[in-house]
């Protein structure tokens, strides 16, 4: 593991370098989620180790669907902000991101393919799992978000998910229909501790909650939790084997008997 970390330490350093001395925008491959931590961690050494400073404003996970899980982190060169950068990105204008779409030939068989059918389909084509994105899918199509490299091969070569015939298109990603389910949900907790809110999430009392972080069964940001007494914060993802994910959005306001009002938005 520290070898990795060093490794991806100095792969993030020599991209923000290659940003800010060459001038034009460097990126990495898409990354998991557990990785955008770990990218995150290596920023903070950067600063702490090197004194190399990348602010907010420098960089962005940017993964073309709103909420996406899967992102790739981009540098950018003093010339260029996020604004602009995101502008361009979704006005399809070469960027460092493609949208395909996956649309069964057959309409009476969308129904029948799955995340996993379309994911398998593209992997059979010989390409790695680090130039594919989020795969959003609707009972018509799969939208999916890849680096340009893999935009061409799928186009050319994916004429099948599992035994239904697809067509393959590049669309912009402001083109696209379709987007992950989220329901925004209110709560009400004592504190943000991981426990608690899993607790008003999934209706659950505060032992079964502990119960499933002490048997490894919920991960935070892509990565296992294990203190039961952590305290999310805004924009963390959460998954909770066999229950599902949903984003903790932060506390709203305190309430007249001092505890928090707080909102969650849960993947349906």
């Amino acid at each position: 593991m520290p070898q990795n970390r060093d490794y991806q330490t100095a792969r993030i350093k020599e991209l923000y370098l290659r940003a800010e001395m060459n001038g034009y925008l460097t990126h990495t491959a898409f990354l998991s989620l557990s990785e955008q931590a770990d990218l995150m961690d290596s920023v903070r050494l950067l600063g702490q180790q090197e004194d190399i400073r990348i602010r907010e404003s420098e960089y962005l996970l940017h993964g073309g669907f709103q909420n996406a899980e899967r992102c790739i982190a981009c540098f950018f060169p003093s010339y260029m902000t996020k604004e602009s950068f995101l502008c361009e990105e979704e006005q399809d204008k070469g960027g460092v991101l493609a949208c395909i779409s996956v649309k069964p030939a057959n309409k009476r068989f969308s129904d029948d393919l799955t995340h996993r059918d379309y994911l398998g389909a593209i992997m059979n084509l010989g390409l790695k799992r680090e130039v594919i994105g989020d795969i959003i899918c609707s009972p018509e199509y799969a939208a999916v978000s890849v680096l340009p490299e893999a935009a061409a091969v799928i186009e050319n070569e994916l004429t099948r998910v599992r035994h239904t015939t697809v067509v393959c298109e590049r669309i912009p990603f402001s083109a696209c229909g379709i987007a992950p389910e989220l329901k925004d949900i209110h709560i009400n907790i004592a504190s943000e501790r991981a426990d608690a809110i899993l607790g008003e999430v999934y209706r659950l009392s505060r032992s079964a909650s502990q119960e499933l972080i002490r048997r490894g069964m919920v991960s935070v940001n892509g990565r296992e939790l294990t203190d039961t007494g952590r305290l999310l914060k805004k924009e963390d993802r959460v998954s909770v084997s066999s229950k599902g994910k949903f984003i903790y959005e932060g506390a709203e306001k305190r309430t007249k008997k001092d505890r928090i009002s707080a909102c969650v938005r849960v993947y349906q």
